[in-house]
């Protein structure tokens, strides 16, 4: 097994920033991205979306974001339903897609699932020691980026 590289690690980066750019015409910028070392120091926002990755890769990716950002990306979308059901499906939509970009990247040997969604934190199964975290600011928000994916060799 082995770790995903620094350039790697920058199609993640790439993915979100992009993300909000198009959507919006306003790019997210990273606050920060580094190893979580303490097994919990990622911020949890009102809501999750996280895709598990398979095939010669092992875990997930997993976005959280606070109710009012993803308010925001519904209203970039023309979007009215501002239910807890859309925000859900929002931020599941918003993990798929960085899923989707990465495997573009690392091809058919990158396999992904249908998002899963919660309220709040949703639960992980660590695949690394110390997942990668990306900080994003969009706006006067904050948002996190959960890369805990390894290469199967």
């Amino acid at each position: 097994m082995s770790d995903l590289n620094e350039t790697e690690i920058r199609v993640f980066i790439d993915a979100i920033t992009h993300y909000f750019d198009q959507l919006t015409q306003e790019a997210a910028t990273v606050r920060g991205a580094f190893l979580d070392d303490n097994g919990g120091s990622v911020p949890v926002y009102d809501y999750s979306g996280q895709i598990a990755v398979s095939g010669q890769f092992r875990g997930t990716i997993t976005v959280s974001a606070p109710r009012a950002l993803i308010r925001h990306l519904l209203l970039a979308m023309s979007e009215q339903d501002q239910s807890d059901a859309n925000l859900r499906d929002t931020v599941g939509e918003l993990a798929n897609t960085l899923a989707g970009n990465a495997r573009k990247h690392f091809g058919s040997d990158m396999q992904i699932s249908v998002p899963r969604t919660a309220a709040g934190a949703i639960g992980k199964g660590a695949s690394r020691k110390r997942p990668y975290v990306i900080m994003i600011s969009w706006k006067t928000y904050s948002a996190s980026l959960v890369v805990d994916i390894e290469r199967l060799d």
